[in-house]
């Protein structure tokens, strides 16, 4: 089972009004939903809600919900934040079968663009997803995607078959191997290469 468990109530007041009475008892209001089964509204101790949430562990990835003895594997869907404070206002959860596959976003890991010849070069990194939507069983979500860029050059295009997958990893989009990201000439390089070119025929002039 997952590494995180939420230890939540059931709400007995749903819609606004539901969710701002949690909010003052100090709780984080929540739906669950999926399966076969009608939404439920929850909530979570906020102050237990962040620690499961700072931990980087609990957005995306398989957690344990607990109700009293009852014990359920869900995937932490979507977190809403209050832009100015940070607090997190509302939260979903989605029943999942842990050893079943789903649809979820990982996000996409680019390493060693430093070290690949586009940096030599000129180039620079235009990223087109920074997350890709696969298939995977629901105990097996990976932390990321890695993209091996150590030999990328300039004019190169990224696509979903250069990452390397996880075991048991499959792209939901199964049509086109997908543009991921891009290798162009970087601003920096065009600019110096136009100031060299402005240069040049002033030089000449002084000869």
């Amino acid at each position: 089972m997952a590494e995180i468990i939420l230890n939540v109530d059931v709400r007995d007041g749903v819609g606004t009004g539901g969710a701002r009475a949690a909010r003052r008892a100090g709780f984080v209001p929540g739906v669950l939903y999926g399966g076969d089964q009608a939404p439920v509204a929850i909530s979570v101790n906020e102050k237990d809600f962040r620690k499961s949430l700072y931990t980087g562990k609990l957005l995306g990835h398989l957690v344990t919900l607990k109700y009293g003895d009852e014990t359920q594997p869900v995937i932490a869907k979507d977190v809403q934040f209050d832009p100015v404070s940070d607090r997190p206002l509302h939260f979903d959860l989605m029943r999942v079968d842990e050893h079943a596959p789903v649809k979820i976003e990982v996000p996409v890991h680019f390493k060693n663009a430093d070290e690949a010849p586009f940096s030599r070069q000129g180039g620079s990194l235009e990223i087109v997803r920074h997350a890709v939507e696969i298939m995977v069983k629901a105990d097996s979500i990976p932390e990321e995607l890695v993209v091996d860029l150590a030999k990328s050059q300039m004019g190169d295009t990224i696509r979903f078959s250069d990452i390397e997958l996880p075991k048991g990893v499959e792209p939901t989009i199964t049509d086109r191997d997908f543009v991921i990201a891009t290798i162009k000439v970087s601003s920096a390089a065009l600019s110096a290469a136009a100031d060299e070119a402005a240069e040049t025929p002033a030089e000449k002039t002084e000869d």
